[in-house]
């Protein structure tokens, strides 16, 4: 792929932020590894080297294999392997701001420092600040917006504006994901230099139609078992359908959810935590994919679903409405049962609209969200900074 003004990136060196506490082990045991690092492999075709600071301990090294030559791990220094819960977070709070003084001598030689996400941006700010480097403050949700979902007057709200205000006065480029998000940050902070909307990638080489046996009838949901998913209208809406739920994920409601819906009698699977590698076969064994989120940022299960061809419903909210253009690609529907419930039955009852969205759906995410047009909009800021 053709880079323009090559010369300016090739002897420049990026260095990632990860997200507060969390670690390659992180990505690996909920099986996003892969998904993760993908783009920074892409990525370190064109720069001299990578740099990822984890929250980790030296136990992230062993993740070495998932990442080209010339991206370097850097763990916490002083932690192997145990985490314990009563001392764990303060020292991982307290390291977070010493870090830029921890790697100062591998930070001072670094041309862009980047963050994975809001919680954690202040280590790079922190290193923006002490050593005049570019800052790119990347997010793929905008925190202050789904903090304020659940209590809109919460302190832990004030705590986290006050975090996205103090990082975006300090960033030379700001990343979002959504149109929506960008008019939020646009309305509510002042914005220094360039910013884009990088949408999460999709490999679509990876995530396509395979040529596997549909379960006739069957329904498929991928990611966290929490109040935010909406899964027990999900699983009302599924009382009285003659259709089968698979649902991919773990999370603190998985107990109760598995209750409800051995209570109610219904026909759900419940696999846990699956390799993103592994996705592709377990959605194109399915007919339809369904997400019924009370609001979302970008999402990637979304996403990868429309990837592979299925026909998709989702709810009629932010996150959402923004990807799927109702009965075109996909199908949208409100939040409550009934209303989900129907969307089920018009789609699984009607093979050409399945047959239309799930096309609309592969063709929208090759044209818009596939990994090449990402790493192509990547590079440009870059360029830009």
């Amino acid at each position: 792929m053709p880079v323009r003004n090559y010369d300016l990136l090739k002897n420049k060196t990026l260095a990632l932020f990860f997200t507060f506490n969390v670690s390659l082990k992180t990505w690996h045991d909920v099986g996003m590894i892969n998904r993760e690092v993908t783009l920074y492999n892409k990525l370190s075709n064109y720069l001299k080297h990578i740099y990822f600071f984890t929250y980790g301990g030296k136990e992230d090294l062993k993740f070495k294999n998932y990442l080209s030559e010339n991206i370097t791990i850097l763990p916490v220094p002083f932690i192997h392997t145990s985490r314990s819960p009563k001392w764990f977070l303060p020292l991982m709070l307290a390291y977070s701001f010493l870090l830029p003084f921890i790697h100062y001598k591998i930070l001072k030689n670094v041309d862009i420092l980047k963050t994975n996400q809001m919680s954690g941006s202040w280590s790079a700010v922190i290193a923006k600040i002490l050593l005049r480097k570019k800052l790119i403050v990347r997010t793929g949700y905008t925190w202050s917006l789904f903090v304020g979902r659940n209590n809109p007057k919460s302190w832990k709200k004030k705590i986290v504006k006050a975090i996205e205000r103090f990082s975006y006065y300090f960033a030379d480029g700001v990343i979002v994901s959504s149109n929506n998000d960008l008019e939020y940050l646009r309305n509510n902070y002042r914005l220094n230099g360039y910013q884009i909307i990088i949408p999460n990638y999709i490999d679509t080489d990876v995530f396509k139609p395979l040529n596997i046996q549909k379960k006739k009838g069957s329904i498929c949901f991928v990611g966290r078992l929490d109040k935010q998913k909406n899964l027990f209208s999900l699983l009302e809406a599924m009382v009285g359908l003659p259709y089968t739920l698979t649902i991919v994920g773990s999370g603190p409601l998985r107990e109760n959810l598995e209750k409800y819906a051995k209570e109610k009698e219904l026909n759900v699977e419940f696999l846990g935590n699956i390799p993103n590698s592994e996705l592709p076969k377990i959605l194109n064994q399915h007919e339809i994919f369904i997400l019924p989120s009370l609001y979302e940022g970008m999402p990637k299960a979304l996403l990868e679903a429309m990837a592979c061809g299925l026909p998709v419903i989702g709810t009629n909210v932010e996150g959402i409405k923004e990807v799927i253009k109702h009965e075109e690609n996909g199908y949208l529907c409100e939040t409550d049962a009934n209303s989900i419930k129907e969307a089920i039955r018009k789609v699984l009852d009607n093979k050409k609209l399945q047959e239309k969205i799930g096309k609309n759906a592969r063709q929208t995410i090759v044209n818009n969200f596939s990994l090449k047009n990402i790493l192509k909009k990547e590079i440009i800021i870059y360029e830009a900074l």
